[in-house]
């Protein structure tokens, strides 16, 4: 492949012999254009070396990244076909320029293709001999390697595939993580975008930055392209301080730090102006200067400041001792580690034979794990709140309901006490207006003993019934009767006095203790009605000697019923009774109360309603 030297000590690649690829490194001339110098015509005439001999092309010094570099080939196509060949310069290059020199000894530039790629393609007429100077720029990075190779066309599209598939494994990890990266985005988004939280849009941002990242630095790893190149040499320091800004602004609204914590909230103002100021004193350095090695110092430096940032979380965290601050710290401690790792893999200059000494593995996890961390600790968070939410919204739920209450007894209270205040007049009033009635009456009668005058009975009479419904309605009214011993002592006094001197013997049966309930005006007055009615039922049509009014309580059931030994009703023949049952009926079920009425030797009515104290 390689033949005899020429006159300027410069080994000749013949591409009759080229099958697949070969590095061209021995044979290759070295010049680095350090005080800029150069040019077409007194290329030629500078100090070329052999590159074998410089002992930093593998890794470029930081001064000489933004110099030209020149490489001095000589080549031949040894075959009788028009040959095309790819040229490969090394990691990583912005621009190649290929000159070849004419028979007038002078340069011009040679037409190429596929610069783009980072594969330069050109070609050679059969039997020619070219001497070539490829004009190198490098990508502003620190991992820049001059490692030409030259590639033949048939075997360029191996070559790529075996480039890209060199540490396949560290390309996997970081398509894996930067997908789990892209599931928070989505889920944090969609969590702003329904709570509208600042502490969501910022860990969405954040997320953002790194998922980009990660994922090209998988979908560049080991490719030369110009993409890779703009990415590697501005885009990636680009995302991650972009990054870091959001993850400030994350910890700061996570935290709530202005009203809780105001000495650390200026702390993380002081950050944020002061990332704000190395972007854009980075950018400014990188695209109008090329004072390259002040933009690698700011880099590195920024690594350390994060490594910084990370260690006054995790102490402040150890200090505060809240669960809440536990994770913004345990992330940044899985990064702080993790980073340690990759720049320790760095400084050592250990080469990614593998994905486990690979810093860029060891970086990618700690980022994703810290992720995961913030992601865990702003869920609790937002649990917390939520629960917290649901508390005030149930406090003012039982407030407001208490208020409604409070408005409900309000007016039962003045209802009752209007009722109060009319029982009282009625008493006060018509009470001693009816009194007066019966007894003019009564007088009316003693003075004319001797003349039979019906309508002074009738009005005696009426006075009396007048004066008892009353007093029914007055004491049904009266907010002081409202409980169960009360309405039955009532029934009771009403029905002994009601069989007196009917030839009727009334019993009345009650349990030994009476259940504490209250019984409000309506249910009594209904009850105590249809009591009344039944015992006029009985004293009119029943027939009846006996009558037993029986009381029991049990499993929270009140059990009220009236028994006689009259003849019965005769449910056929119902015309008599039909109204008075109906009305019983309708009264009972106006309060709840079950009504029943049957035929057990002599009539049986039973009132049934559960109990409520």
């Amino acid at each position: 492949m390689l033949c005899a030297q020429n006159s300027s000590s410069t080994a000749i690649l013949d591409l009759a012999t080229l099958k697949d690829s070969v590095a061209a490194t021995d044979f290759a001339m070295l010049f680095i254009d350090s005080n800029k110098i150069a040019n077409l015509d007194n290329l030629s005439t500078q100090n070329f070396v052999p590159l074998q001999s410089y002992d930093k092309r593998r890794r470029l010094p930081i001064p000489l990244i933004t110099k030209p570099i020149y490489l001095h080939i000589h080549i031949v196509n040894g075959s009788d076909n028009l040959d095309s060949l790819y040229f490969y310069p090394g990691f990583i290059f912005s621009e190649v320029i290929i000159y070849k020199k004419n028979v007038a000894n002078q340069l011009e530039r040679l037409s190429v293709w596929g610069a783009n790629t980072g594969y330069t393609g050109f070609q050679l007429q059969p039997r020619e001999e070219a001497e070539l100077y490829f004009k190198l720029t490098a990508c502003k990075t620190d991992a820049v390697g001059i490692v030409p190779q030259f590639i033949s066309k048939k075997y360029l599209s191996n070559y790529v595939a075996l480039r890209q598939n060199k540490n396949a494994s560290i390309r996997m990890v970081g398509f894996v993580l930067s997908g789990i990266l892209l599931m928070m985005f989505f889920f944090t988004a969609a969590n702003y975008l329904n709570s509208r939280k600042k502490d969501f849009l910022f860990y969405c941002l954040y997320s953002l930055c790194i998922f980009l990242l990660i994922y090209l630095y998988a979908q560049f790893h080991n490719l030369p392209s110009i993409y890779n190149a703009v990415f590697r040499s501005y885009f990636d320091f680009f995302l991650l301080l972009v990054g870091t800004i959001f993850y400030v602004a994350f910890t700061r609204s996570f935290l709530e730090s202005k009203t809780t914590y105001p000495v650390l909230d200026k702390i993380f103002k002081a950050e944020l102006y002061f990332l704000f100021f190395i972007l854009f004193t980075y950018t400014y350095l990188h695209f109008f200067t090329d004072i390259f090695w002040l933009e690698n110092i700011i880099e590195n430096a920024m690594k350390f400041i994060a490594l910084a940032i990370g260690v006054v979380y995790v102490a402040f965290a150890f200090l505060q001792k809240k669960r809440i601050i536990n994770y913004i710290a345990i992330g940044a401690a899985a990064l702080i580690a993790f980073s340690s790792i990759s720049l320790s893999l760095i400084w050592l200059n250990i080469n990614d034979l593998s994905i486990y000494s690979s810093s860029l593995f060891y970086y990618d996890i700690g980022l994703v794990l810290s992720l995961i961390c913030y992601l865990l600790g702003l869920t609790y968070k937002n649990r917390e709140e939520l629960i917290q939410r649901t508390k005030r919204e149930e406090s003012l739920k039982m407030d407001a309901k208490k208020l409604e209450f409070e408005n409900q007894l309000a007016v039962i209270k003045a209802q009752q006490e209007e009722r109060n205040r009319i029982s009282a007049d009625m008493h006060d009033d018509l009470g001693a207006g009816m009194t007066s009635i019966r007894l003019y009456s009564e007088l009316a009668k003693s003075r004319v003993k001797d003349l039979d005058i019906p309508e002074i009975d009738k009005i005696s009479f009426s006075a009396n019934e007048l004066l008892n419904k009353m007093n029914a309605i007055i004491w049904s009214m009266s907010s002081a009767n409202d409980s169960l011993e009360n309405m039955i002592a009532y029934i009771r006094s009403y029905a002994y006095e009601y069989f007196d001197n009917t030839g009727i013997q009334c019993t009345i049966q009650l349990p030994e203790q009476i259940p504490h309930a209250l019984v409000n005006g309506t249910i009594r007055r209904n009850l105590f009605l249809v009591v009344k009615e039944a015992l006029n039922n009985i004293l009119k049509h029943a027939g009846a000697t006996e009558v037993g009014i029986t009381l029991t309580a049990k499993d929270k059931l009140l059990v009220l019923t009236i028994q006689d030994n009259g003849k019965g009703i005769d449910f056929n023949n119902l015309r008599q009774f039909s109204n008075g049952l109906k009305n019983m009926q309708k009264r009972m079920d106006d309060v709840d109360i079950l009504f029943k009425i049957e035929n057990n030797h002599g009539t049986l009515i039973t009132l049934i309603r559960e109990i409520k104290s």
